[in-house]
């Protein structure tokens, strides 16, 4: 298989909008006008519970791992490390801006990383989660804790890998990227207003306009649309 091929179809497999498929599934409702308004695992528990937002959780992590782990074994290259970087790459970009959605709408890449990484350098993966796993015990704001994770990890790499590995050349824009993706959800930690993990929302209250990020495209709704009011 040509590499291009592999790039196309990872970032269809990070397309996949689990999110958005579960509130439609679900509920039958627009998980971008819910909640922070997010398409990830997050924002699928403050609005559909925690057995959805699991589901779509290990769904996100799969669309990460999976490319990374088969998709080289079919690539007709002789670096096939370095084309499972570009698939994880690709699979990121696809959740963040999914062609399925139009490119609008996507998750912030957090849990699909998270499955690109733990195929790359699983052991340093699974330190940066434990941090995760820390942070949000300590503080209650999953955001917080996506940002230590995101901190953490190419520090694991570099300690677990060395600094000449090539998936420290990816973890660290990465941590600029999260950092990026969550830029909305610093000016709330600063301002005090973050929501904290374990507060449910419901689909009874809409997404309210300072939760909004622009870059999502789908704009705040001051109620639910016809036919999904309650």
């Amino acid at each position: 298989m040509p590499p291009a091929v592999g790039l196309v179809l990872s970032y269809l497999a990070g397309s996949v909008p689990a999110a958005y498929m579960a509130g439609r599934l679900a509920r039958g409702i627009d998980l971008r006008r819910y909640g922070s308004g997010n398409l990830g695992a997050t924002n699928v528990y403050r609005v559909l519970g925690a057995r959805v937002a699991i589901a779509v959780f290990l769904v996100d992590l799969l669309k990460g791992a999976l490319p990374v782990l088969l998709l080289p074994r079919i690539t007709t290259t002789p670096t096939p490390g370095l084309w499972a970087i570009g698939y994880g790459v690709a699979a990121i970009a696809g959740h963040v801006r999914p062609v399925f959605l139009l490119g609008k709408g996507g998750g912030k890449g957090v849990a699909t990383a998270a499955g690109v990484f733990l195929a790359l350098a699983p052991w340093a993966t699974l330190i940066a989660l434990a941090a995760w796993a820390i942070a949000l015990g300590a503080s209650g704001f999953v955001s917080l804790a996506s940002l230590v994770a995101a901190v953490v990890l190419p520090v694991a790499i570099l300690v677990t890998r060395g600094a000449s590995s090539p998936v420290l050349a990816l973890a660290v824009p990465l941590a600029v990227f999260v950092f990026w993706t969550h830029r909305d959800n610093i000016r709330r930690l600063r301002r005090g207003e973050e929501h904290r993990f374990g507060r449910r929302t419901g689909t009874s209250e809409p997404m309210r306009a300072a939760d909004h990020d622009p870059s999502a495209g789908a704009g705040p709704s001051p109620s639910p649309p016809e036919g999904e009011r309650h």
